[in-house]
């Protein structure tokens, strides 16, 4: 028996010295040696209580629809060129693509689609004397799927932007099926989190039409051709002036083949910061392809519909490397390579909410919610004491086991603690003391009924156990499905409250039945104080 109770004090105390150590963070500051070998990491604050930036980013799925339909445009008229398929005309439509082609090509067209474009459905056909304009277009389950994987690729852009950017424990999740939350808690450069965060970053590569440039001076573009503002920057006075640029619409090589981007100084640019990148090995065929076809030409080097340069091709260039030059300062190179690393996102997206929660109202939460948890347990155990007598001490020594334990499991589990999460605290301390409560309203029926004190409290404890087991695994079962479907100071109090529940059956069960069990092995008592 006594080597049972043994046992078990052994193993509260393994769980007491565990949970004691990853708290010291939240205390004390470690330091050297006792950094390596300790744990480190603090109970890390959520936006209400630590202040920080919140958004609701809303995509633009219908300028994201223009840009796939304006590749799958480009990609079909490059193929058909390439199969010898002789047309007529293509058309770019709202969900597809018109093509007009000659009878006799049809069948190498559909051939063709078949094979390389399968989401393209025939949409229908028309004859028209000779020629046949046949339609090709997206399905509504296509283009849902199309959206759906976009907003997932966005939420993973955003998460690597930001991980880069170094806030601990934001919340990026998706709202409804073209919106995204963001909470960036503790952040300080708020302007600079937004422009990185809603930065597009589509990296293009476009050869300057230097055959008309010249004698370009507003008015309708030559066919084929677009204009952009060519960014420029001053180097002496600091001042940023745009002009127009005219470049040839066909893409050469996009962002989607780049493997790295790094800022650098000094070379060939005055020692300025500079983004140099890198391509992977098709990308790098590509780029020795462009740059020995166009050599004496200038290509644009293209950021979100902006020109940041257009150098001269000097030479061929092989190894897929190239610079960003644009007298960027070195916050503003450093985002620019997080974002490019990071990858575009598929579509424009817009701040459509943004409210900043500042840090003294933070502050103003966390002393509100550690008084309301201290006075409610200070209440509890001068409650517990005063009704309970000596058991009522050991009620209130789970109730602190109780709560180490949920601390050293949150700092462990590198949770975030929030305001929801602290009333999900002291919701735990409510539930511990009413399992005890339970426990020893049994223990005291067991008594008056004329059972020895050893008899009373085994009696008593499974006599409750039953009615303690259920209380707490319907209330898990809530938090389950609150987890499931809450938002994020919902999941923040499911989060606090299950972890709490879990260690509440430990600590007013198993640890204060070991209590009883020593006292009563050790002293032989003949009536309990309850």
């Amino acid at each position: 028996m006594f080597k049972s109770i043994k046992l078990r004090f052994i193993l509260v105390l393994i769980f007491l010295i565990v949970s004691v150590i990853f708290c010291i963070p939240n205390v004390i500051e470690l330091k050297g040696k006792w950094k390596e070998y300790l744990p480190s990491d603090k109970i890390h604050l959520g936006l209400d209580l630590k202040g920080g930036m919140h958004l609701l980013l809303e995509m633009d799925t219908s300028k994201m629809m223009d840009n796939i339909l304006e590749r799958r445009f480009n990609h079909v008229k490059d193929a058909m060129i390439k199969e010898g398929i002789r047309f007529l005309d293509i058309i770019k439509k709202d969900n597809g693509i018109s093509i007009v082609i000659k009878q006799e090509q049809k069948d190498k067209l559909y051939n063709l689609i078949g094979k390389d474009f399968v989401d393209f459905k025939a949409g229908g056909q028309k004859a028209e004397g000779e020629n046949l304009i046949i339609d090709f277009i997206l399905s509504e389950k296509d283009i849902a799927h199309i959206k759906e994987n976009a907003l997932n690729q966005a939420l993973e852009t955003i998460r690597n932007r930001i991980d880069q950017f170094g806030v601990t424990e934001p919340v990026i999740v998706k709202q409804g099926d073209k919106q995204i939350l963001v909470q960036l808690p503790g952040i300080k450069d708020l302007q600079r989190a937004l422009e990185l965060i809603g930065r597009t970053a589509q990296l293009e590569f476009k050869l300057v039409d230097e055959e008309n440039m010249g004698r370009y001076t507003g008015g309708p573009t030559p066919e084929g051709d677009e204009v952009l503002p060519l960014k420029t920057k001053n180097r002496e006075t600091g001042i940023v002036t745009t002009v127009p640029i005219l470049l040839k619409k066909q893409t050469l090589l996009t962002g989607d083949f780049l493997t790295d981007a790094k800022v650098k100084i000094g070379g060939e640019f005055n020692n300025e910061p500079y983004v140099a990148i890198e391509f992977n090995s098709e990308g790098a065929r590509i780029f020795d392809k462009i740059t020995a076809e166009n050599i004496g030409k200038r290509i644009a080097i293209i950021l979100d519909n902006t020109v940041y340069s257009a150098p001269v091709v000097k030479e061929r260039i092989s190894g897929g490397k190239a610079s960003i030059i644009g007298g960027f300062t070195m916050d503003e190179a450093k985002d620019l390579a997080i974002v490019l690393r990071a990858g575009a996102l598929p579509a424009p997206v817009k701040v459509v909410q943004n409210i900043t929660i500042g840090p003294t109202l933070g502050q103003d939460s966390i002393r509100k919610g550690i008084s309301a948890a201290v006075l409610g347990g200070v209440i509890v155990i001068v409650f517990m004491i005063f009704y309970y007598r000596f058991s009522g001490v050991i009620a209130v020594a789970a109730l602190i086991l109780n709560i180490i334990y949920l601390l050293g499991a949150f700092t462990a589990l590198k949770a975030t603690m929030t305001l929801p999460g602290i009333a999900g605290i002291i919701l735990t301390i409510g539930m511990g003391v009413d399992s005890n409560v339970l426990i020893f309203e049994r223990i005291r029926e067991e008594l008056r009924i004329g059972k020895t004190v050893r008899a009373a409290i085994d009696s008593g404890y499974e006599k409750a156990w039953v009615t303690i087991f259920d209380s707490h695994i319907t209330t898990l079962i809530t938090t389950f499905i609150l987890f499931i479907f809450g938002t994020g100071p919902i999941k923040g109090f499911a989060v606090t409250l299950s972890i709490g529940i879990i260690i509440n059956l430990f600590t007013s069960v198993f640890g204060s039945k070991a209590m009883f069990d020593w006292l009563i092995a050790k002293y032989k008592p003949r009536s309990l104080s309850i």
